[in-house]
């Protein structure tokens, strides 16, 4: 079989993981889904271990699923550039990298894969070009979006196929919370994931839940929120494996998981606390209720982020079930006190699985992305 495309994608890890986690997830699905050879170039490849545990973070090059992995070391090696580049969510190819490029006969297409956002400007600068100010090069900008005229959201073929199969497997269930150390679903028992940044509406919304009147299990894996999850049960540290009780609520401190692992925890609550972009789409397509946290930016810049998103997903909403959503989002992003807005949040818990499996219909009408990129390319390459 003849070889398909060359890809390279470039990605600086960030610490909290979403850059590699977006990376990865479509350098896997380009190379399980399309005829493409794809390497990805990635600056951290320890941090990249966390989410996919067969990285050898002492190799420079080794292959994962199909993908060719590749240490992004400083001076780049010489390499050959691929047909189609990209420089995802904010990084900067190498100088001797884009000189390759701009030797070659037939230029690559270039490709900067923005971050995701639902605000109104980006649907009017998805696919606008860019020329280099010194190379004959063109870049184009792509934008990820939930709205047609943008590039989509990531989805693989099989997600939604391996999710349903999950959520009606008793056993697999079982079986999957046992791996974890944690007891199996009970009736009656509320079950939500916590994978947040560092804030006191952690210890707010648990206060809430240790004082109602339904048993909340709340599953958080290691991370930044432990801090606060620390605080909250008069300890200094957490460690995998701890287990909190106080009136309702018990708290399971789990391992660091992979990303397959951590997409079945999202299938397997009944509501998600999530942050920044990857986790974020991956809580819109497990089908539940969700809330999110932004990644915090200077001066408030993440706030127009997080209003575009609510304004489009309550679009159509009865009043006070919108008004729910925006109190519980707005106070858990500014480290409120987060733990009087559960309830009313939670009143609409079955009008919440029918907003998501709506949301869910509108985001496959403007296709996925690594669908959309695809297409994107080999209409520029005709």
């Amino acid at each position: 079989m003849r070889p398909g495309p060359r890809w390279d994608i470039f990605c600086t890890v960030i610490d909290n993981y979403g850059d590699i986690g977006i990376t990865w997830r479509l350098a896997r699905q380009l190379v399980a889904e399309y005829p493409l050879q794809v390497r990805l170039w990635v600056d951290d490849l320890e941090s990249f271990r966390h989410i996919r545990p067969e990285i050898d973070p002492g190799l420079d090059c080794q292959t994962c699923s199909g993908v060719d992995i590749r240490r992004w070391r400083s001076p780049l090696p010489e390499v050959e550039p691929a047909d189609v580049v990209i420089e995802a969510l904010a990084c900067h190819l190498p100088e001797q990298y884009e000189k390759a490029m701009a030797e070659q006969a037939v230029k690559p297409l270039w490709l900067n894969l923005e971050y995701l956002s639902a605000e109104a400007w980006v649907a009017g600068c998805h696919a606008l070009p860019s020329p280099h100010p010194r190379l004959p090069l063109t870049k184009y900008f792509f934008m990820p979006g939930y709205v047609a005229g943008t590039g989509g959201v990531l989805k693989e073929s099989w997600l939604i196929r391996e999710r349903d199969a999950f959520q009606a497997d008793v056993q697999a269930r079982n079986e999957f919370w046992r791996a974890l150390a944690v007891p199996v679903e009970r009736p009656g028992e509320l079950r939500v994931s916590l994978f947040s940044y560092e804030s006191q509406a952690i210890e707010s919304l648990f206060q809430a839940w240790a004082e109602g009147a339904q048993p909340v299990r709340c599953l958080v894996p290691e991370g930044k929120p432990l801090l606060n999850v620390a605080r909250f049960s008069g300890r200094t540290a957490l460690a995998p494996g701890a287990v909190l009780d106080r009136g309702a609520l018990t708290v399971h401190v789990l391992p660091m998981l992979d990303q397959d692992r951590y997409d079945r925890l999202l299938w397997a609550c009944d509501c998600n606390l999530v942050r920044g972009e990857d986790s974020l789409v991956r809580a819109m397509w497990a089908g539940k209720a969700m809330v999110w946290q932004a990644y915090r930016q200077e001066e408030g810049a993440h706030w127009p982020k997080i209003d575009a998103l609510l304004d489009l997903y309550c679009s159509g909403m009865a009043e006070a079930m919108a008004e729910a959503l925006r109190r519980l989002w707005q106070t858990w992003n500014e480290d409120g006190a987060a733990g009087p807005a559960w309830a009313p949040f939670w009143a609409y818990r079955e009008q919440w699985l029918m907003r998501s499996a709506a949301w869910q219909t509108s985001l496959d009408e403007v296709d996925d992305l690594a669908g959309n990129l695809v297409k994107f390319c080999n209409e520029k390459s005709k």
